[in-house]
């Protein structure tokens, strides 16, 4: 260990899913690069043998010869062992397997609703929401009990609700939740600059951006660069590609992958209200009434991808392939650095250097004309031992009724997974934009149908 590492703070982290397949060895490889922090990371899964794969290969990377700090990885018996006097906690569970999401993505095909992702709103968000809220309901009792004063990153989807629980069981909790999705439209806008303004060197970093809304319906209202203001630049941007669409090269060309766009979505919400939609199309799409996944053509038509579960399924089988090879040395460990900003927050958090960035917390006022105590996703500054959400301004007349429908309907949701009410279930169900067009019955049906998928991770006052 060299002298840095002998000067960087000693941590306790509990990783509740540690098993992770791929975004886990990402953070590892995070924490071996940065040599200000050290400590140990307990990894605690359900699926134990999944968290003592990546002890493996935790230690592995933290072993590398380019490693700058040593991270000790062990795998505990129990959320009290993990947790237990635990700095910091983070969250990142798949909640059931991709059986129940399957469910989740494909069954409202029956009735018209395509759904890219299928993960925090609509008829397949409700129902991750209704198996993910009473996971964190445990969760968060055991970090009142065992870790009352770590900081806690949630990474799981249905974010904003998946915090909101939190919060609910455990007020003194010090939890927030990060996305990468802004980061996306902040590189689109340093692609917009190098594109109408011909400057090569510039970083997402380099912008000022103000952030506001909520989890994957996130909206930027103001974006400067030094001093230029960017809005204008966008509007012309957005004019400039919103039939065809863009992408700066081949590899990130929408048809390449189930992930891309070409922010035709984006384009099209700001020219009808005048803001710039932070997300990518894919999450963005599922927010609206059905204008963008009426169908198939019209999917193909706004240049983004639906992403089936049974690609999920072929790639899990291939990132346990890679885990495998990690394991045996077939792949050798390399260390670069995931883009995440995770363990910077955790820096920021330690005192060692103020960070401005997106954050999913309670409102405070941050957001004044949306409810206090709804998650939001505003920038804020983190600082020792503390967060300070940054003032985003009322949220423009224009978008306000679309995002304020969804915090009133979550907090339906919230209160319906708590008390397990199916008649409150199916009202915040049927109220999401995207089963507009589904006649009641056809709703109710498909509502009781996708609740019985998943009965095995839904507490038995459901089927009462």
């Amino acid at each position: 260990m060299n002298d840095n590492q002998k000067r960087a703070q000693e941590l306790t982290v509990a990783y509740i899913g540690g098993g992770s397949r791929g975004w886990a060895w990402g953070f590892m490889t995070d924490l071996a690069m940065d040599g200000d922090m050290c400590g140990t990371v307990r990894l605690y899964d359900i699926d134990r043998p999944a968290a003592e794969r990546n002890r493996i290969i935790g230690n592995k990377i933290s072993a590398h010869q380019d490693a700058r700090s040593r991270w000790q990885y062990e795998v505990s018996d129990s959320l009290e062992q993990a947790l237990t006097g635990a700095d910091f906690v983070v969250i990142s569970i798949l909640p059931a397997t991709f059986d129940e999401m399957a469910s989740d993505v494909h069954l409202p095909e029956r009735v018209g609703i395509l759904q890219p992702v299928g993960d925090t709103v609509g008829a397949g968000g409700f129902m991750r929401a209704m198996r993910t809220i009473p996971m964190y309901v445990e969760i968060a009792e055991a970090i009142r009990a065992y870790a009352p004063d770590a900081w806690v990153i949630n990474y799981t989807n249905p974010m904003s609700l998946c915090v909101r629980t939190l919060y609910h069981v455990y007020p003194g909790i010090k939890a927030f939740g990060c996305c990468h999705e802004v980061f996306g439209t902040q590189k689109l806008l340093c692609a917009m600059i190098r594109e109408m303004l011909g400057v090569e060197d510039v970083k997402r970093q380099d912008l000022y951006t103000t952030v506001t809304g909520i989890n994957h319906f996130t909206w930027l209202t103001t974006a400067s660069w030094g001093q230029t203001d960017l809005m204008p630049l966008y509007a012309a941007f957005a004019e400039k590609y919103h039939e065809t669409g863009f992408s700066e090269g081949q590899d990130d060309n929408w048809m390449n992958s189930f992930f891309n766009c070409a922010h035709r979505v984006k384009f099209d919400l700001f020219r009808r209200y005048g803001a710039i939609a932070a997300a990518g199309d894919r999450h963005l799409a599922e927010f609206t009434a059905p204008w963008y996944t009426r169908d198939r053509e019209t999917v193909a038509h706004w240049k983004f991808t639906l992403t089936p579960v049974s690609w999920r399924k072929e790639d899990l089988v291939r990132r346990l392939k890679r885990s495998d090879d990690l394991i045996s040395g077939a792949e050798e460990i390399q260390l670069k650095p995931s883009g995440e900003e995770g363990h910077l927050l955790l820096k920021a958090v330690l005192g060692l250097g103020d960070l401005t960035s997106n954050v999913n917390i309670p409102n405070r006022g941050q957001i004044p004309n949306l409810p206090l105590g709804s998650v939001v996703e505003t920038n804020a500054c983190f600082g020792r031992d503390r967060i300070e959400p940054l003032f985003a301004g009322a949220m423009p007349q224009s978008i306000l009724p679309l995002v304020a429908r969804h915090i009133y309907n979550q907090e339906n949701t919230l209160t319906a997974a708590l008390t397990c009410d199916r008649k409150l279930g199916f009202a915040a169900f049927i109220n999401d934009p995207q089963l507009a067009n589904v006649p009641l019955d056809e709703a109710k049906k498909l509502f009781d149908d996708m609740l019985e998928n998943q009965r095995a991770y839904l507490p038995k006052a459901w089927f009462a």
